[in-house]
């Protein structure tokens, strides 16, 4: 998702990207059941500022899409992708080079170029100058969160006994929608997988986290997801997968 003018790094994410979509039919073959729970791993504290950071930014390669979050991303707006924040905080964002400043939401996961900590809308970028270079040192200070992006947890079934459960993060036509979603997934240390479906004819790419023997596991991990800014739906796993 990362990206800045520099088309060397244009071409690195669209080969970062394409390693993952090749691997989509050893992933999608594979039973749900060989997918084993991985609860997320203890989390130091985040930072709240202010800190130094390498930012890059993105925009019209990824305009329109989904974002990590479940909105789409629209590189006119004041949003950025961060590794770890929740979705709905606030960060000012200040560019060592000349001082300017701009506030963005948290809506989505990356950047996934190694040495960089942020990825800015276009807006984002453009309103502290850095369009230009692409890249470059900034300052970060949290301040605060839009509690609305915070997800209440959806159940698919009433039935809450029998067959194991898994957490849905997603479901897209597009696979490459879902392989960006996993990747971010992966950020927070969740073995999340992709399972494709057919249905009416249209072709699914359902993005999921774990299988849980007991409905509560689920509930306890989808809450997490869901506080965090995850739309977290617990569904039956398909053990036919």
């Amino acid at each position: 998702m990362s990206r800045g003018r520099n088309s060397s790094d244009l071409r690195l994410i669209c080969l970062h990207i394409t390693h993952y979509t090749l691997l989509i039919t050893i992933l999608v073959s594979c039973s749900s059941s060989r997918h084993a729970v991985q609860q997320k791993s203890p989390r130091s504290e985040l930072p709240g500022g202010p800190y130094e950071a390498v930012a890059s930014w993105y925009g019209s390669d990824f305009h329109g899409r989904p974002t990590s979050s479940g909105q789409i991303f629209d590189m006119h707006l004041h949003t950025c992708a961060h590794k770890q924040y929740p979705f709905g905080t606030k960060l000012k964002v200040t560019h060592k080079a000349n001082n300017k400043s701009v506030e963005c939401v948290v809506n989505d996961r990356g950047p996934f170029i190694e040495g960089r900590d942020i990825d800015l809308s276009y807006a984002s970028a453009k309103e502290i100058g850095l369009i230009g270079p692409g890249t470059s040192r900034v300052v970060l200070e949290v301040q605060g969160r839009d509690a609305s992006y915070i997800k209440p947890v959806r159940v698919q079934s009433s039935d809450r006994k029998g067959s194991p459960f898994a957490i849905q993060i997603g479901s897209f036509t597009d696979s490459i929608n879902a392989v960006r979603l996993r990747v971010g997934l992966r950020l927070k240390d969740l073995n999340a997988y992709i399972q494709e479906t057919e249905v009416k004819g249209i072709t699914y790419y359902r993005v999921r986290v774990g299988n849980f023997d007991q409905f509560s596991q689920a509930m306890d991990l989808a809450e997490q997801l869901g506080q965090e800014g995850y739309p977290a739906l617990i569904v039956k796993a398909d053990l036919k997968m």
